[in-house]
């Protein structure tokens, strides 16, 4: 059986991972499982553990840290985030195609550590920065601290896209998974035809 594809959908906070990669994910064609992220922020309101992330302690996290179990992790406004390795290495080899949703330095710590592996990384834009303030000011989840702070970091990120195979524009959610899926079925096919050369 072909191992799977890894695939990260990543880009600035506030540009709509979490929307696209749900619409992404309503092809049952492409074979995708979603790697949850673990983390110590607080469960919010509406969040299932092990849905949106697995909400552990700082000791359960700088447990899976130092057992190298973590293909990147990343501390954002003191909270600790980090995609679990064992899990997606599962999935993988099972044949599923797994996704992960994650913060640009995230993406850059993959890369760098997956160097001989085919990594299929997508940059999420948004239509323009002034767009993105809209959304992040939207969520207003967060005081006006942590909103300059997500600014910031969000601007700074955008001038990254180059590290990533793709960059896709978030103009519209419905246009932004089509043009996704059709990424994901052309990597299907190339990691198909280099297998049976």
């Amino acid at each position: 059986m072909a191992k799977g594809l890894l695939i990260i959908i990543s880009g600035p906070s506030g540009v709509g991972k979490g929307t696209i990669r749900q619409a992404v994910m309503k092809d049952p064609s492409l074979n995708l499982w979603y790697s949850v992220s673990l983390t110590t922020r607080e469960q919010r309101p509406g969040e299932v553990d092990g849905r949106e992330y697995f909400f552990v302690s700082e000791k359960e996290f700088a447990d899976n840290l130092k057992r190298g179990n973590l293909l990147e992790h990343a501390c954002f406004v003191g909270h600790h985030y980090g995609t679990p390795l064992d899990k997606a290495e599962e999935k993988r080899l099972e044949g599923r195609n797994v996704i992960l949703e994650i913060e640009v330095n995230g993406t850059l710590q993959v890369l760098d550590r997956l160097k001989d592996q085919d990594v299929v990384s997508i940059f999420l834009m948004p239509p323009s920065f002034q767009d993105l303030e809209a959304r992040i000011r939207g969520r207003c989840t967060e005081g006006e601290k942590c909103i300059e702070e997500r600014l910031k970091k969000a601007k700074k990120e955008m001038g990254m896209s180059a590290h990533y195979k793709y960059v896709v524009t978030n103009d519209s959610v419905e246009r932004a998974a089509s043009e996704i899926q059709g990424i994901i079925r052309k990597e299907i096919e190339l990691a198909r035809s280099s297998m049976t050369k």
